[in-house]
């Protein structure tokens, strides 16, 4: 009976591992699938003027590049992070260390509702808050819709991270006399840095490739930008753009755009990665 009785277990156990190991290549299928054919047909198309080059006009034979499309893509990340990290950062460590209440549940309820918000309704609040009012598409408009998306993800992991330091830190540093907010600011803080800087990597990443806000935000142009207060182009809407055009140049350029943010995205997400599991050690002081 105990012989039987193994022998269905190891049945069993040979048929989940079977069933564990076909959902994993079912998921793995269509995300090598996807990889491999943008960097086969993007590769390519990478070059020095590729990088620096500006769009070439519709129906023109000139190769071309998306220079513009990047310094756009990098304009509007770089003003979302300036907003977003340290409101999601400062509502992180609020909920974490003084969110025992009323208050702070409603903070961390309405953070996970942002985090489930569509972004076109995100761009669509950016579309009427800035660009309606400063008369047209603007980087602004664009890094304050990208800001929106990524306060949650900065808030939560960093609330999830500070709460991973052990209490008895915390009674320790309030022991010797140290007040409260200097011991989140040197204990807690210091112990919390590898999961806040991987917070903030992944909002990053999170906000690379967002389309629907930048199509209603920055607006489109072929040059490179002089100020942050006009429409520049970007490397989502260029990718949607030059997708859906009869140019065949443009196809190209789209396919390359499509490879270098696949490689962004990547190597972010590598780089959360290295830090969540190997950070510690980087971030350790010499003593």
């Amino acid at each position: 009976m105990n012989s039987k009785g193994f022998r269905k277990r190891m049945i069993k156990d040979r048929l989940a591992t079977v069933a564990a190991v076909a959902c994993v290549i079912a998921a793995l299928v269509p995300l090598v699938s996807i990889l491999v054919d943008v960097l086969i047909k993007g590769l390519p198309q990478f070059s020095f003027e590729f990088l620096t080059g500006t769009i070439p006009p519709p129906g023109s034979d000139e190769v071309g590049g998306i220079g513009p499309a990047i310094v756009g893509t990098l304009a509007a990340i770089g003003i979302g992070s300036l907003i977003g990290i340290p409101i999601g950062i400062v509502s992180g460590i609020f909920v974490s260390e003084y969110g025992d209440n009323l208050f702070g549940r409603t903070v961390r309820f309405v953070m996970d509702v942002l985090a489930g918000f569509p972004s076109i309704i995100i761009g669509i609040f950016a579309y009427l808050v800035l660009v309606v009012s400063l008369g047209g598409p603007n980087a602004f408009a664009g890094g304050l819709a990208l800001s929106i998306i990524m306060l949650p993800v900065v808030a939560r992991t960093t609330e999830e991270a500070l709460k991973l330091v052990p209490t008895s830190l915390r009674e320790a540093s309030l022991s010797l006399g140290v007040s409260r907010s200097a011991t989140i600011r040197t204990v807690v803080l210091s112990n919390g840095k590898p999961g806040i800087i991987t917070g903030i990597m992944l909002s990053i990443a999170r906000i690379t490739g967002e389309s629907a806000p930048l199509l209603l935000t920055v607006g489109w142009t072929a040059f490179y930008p002089t100020t942050l207060s006009q429409p520049m182009a970007s490397m989502p809407v260029l990718i949607y753009q030059f997708a859906i055009s009869p140019f065949d140049n443009w196809h190209d350029l789209a396919w390359g755009a499509s490879a270098f943010l696949i490689l962004l995205v990547l190597g972010l997400n590598i780089t959360v990665r290295i830090i969540a599991h190997g950070g510690r050690h980087l971030f350790k002081r010499r003593r």
